[in-house]
């Protein structure tokens, strides 16, 4: 995703040519922003209802992911529909990044895991071997397809709004790797093969009526 640079160039032009995208979108696409860092995600405990804030780096790449989400989009403009997580990890998100929320709602919500809530992969294992979020049950939590259900609300929607511009999703990892998966046709145990780091985003378009990945995990880098 970087220019060439010359050697004369000034360092601060370095920096941001580094997450210059090679081409803005030209079609109306559904970009997916996840929440900056908090320390939660930094542990790799599973984080659903808990407000955990986001952590400075967290705060630091919500604002370097604004401006990437711009370069992408190819314009100022702003957004046909943007919709975030209530939690206030996602919600800051938005604010720092400069986007204006049109509605929080439940639906775009981190996966419910339930007993599992602020465990990390390697606790749970100690009892369930072999676990994922991906191919086992989550204890008092969501079930998968429930987890499906609301990523198709939430594709129905974004659909929905395509035809006035973009849409752009706040929220969080698992969810919507889920919706990724979704968009795509696939199962929700097909999202584990897609990553999402902390301020990632991805963009979801169709091809001659074929959905497709258009952008996947854009890092927030470059300048502040």
């Amino acid at each position: 995703m970087s220019s060439l640079t010359s050697a004369a160039s000034d360092p601060a032009e370095e920096d941001h040519q580094s997450y210059d995208p090679v081409v803005a979108d030209k079609q109306p696409a559904v970009y997916l922003l996840r929440h900056g860092e908090t320390e939660w995600s930094l542990s790799g405990r599973h984080t659903g209802r808990t407000e955990v804030p986001l952590t400075v780096i967290g705060e630091q790449q919500a604002r370097k992911a604004g401006a990437v989400l711009t370069e992408l989009r190819g314009t100022t403009v702003p957004p046909a529909l943007v919709l975030s997580s209530p939690r206030e990890r996602a919600r800051r998100t938005a604010e720092l990044a400069g986007l204006r929320v049109d509605m929080a709602t439940e639906a775009l919500s981190e996966w419910d895991y339930g007993e599992y809530e602020g465990l990390t992969t390697a606790e749970i294992r100690r009892e369930t071997p072999d676990w994922t979020v991906w191919t086992h049950p989550v204890s008092g939590g969501e079930k998968a397809e429930e987890v499906a259900n609301r990523a198709d609300d939430v594709i129905a929607t974004a659909r929905g709004a395509l035809a006035r511009g973009d849409v752009v999703l706040i929220g969080h990892g698992h969810f919507s790797r889920v919706l990724i998966a979704r968009w795509l046709g696939l199962a929700p145990g097909a999202g584990g093969y897609f990553g999402l780091d902390p301020a990632g985003i991805t963009a979801l378009g169709e091809e001659h009526g074929q959905p497709q990945i258009r952008r996947l995990n854009v890092p927030p880098l470059g300048g502040e």
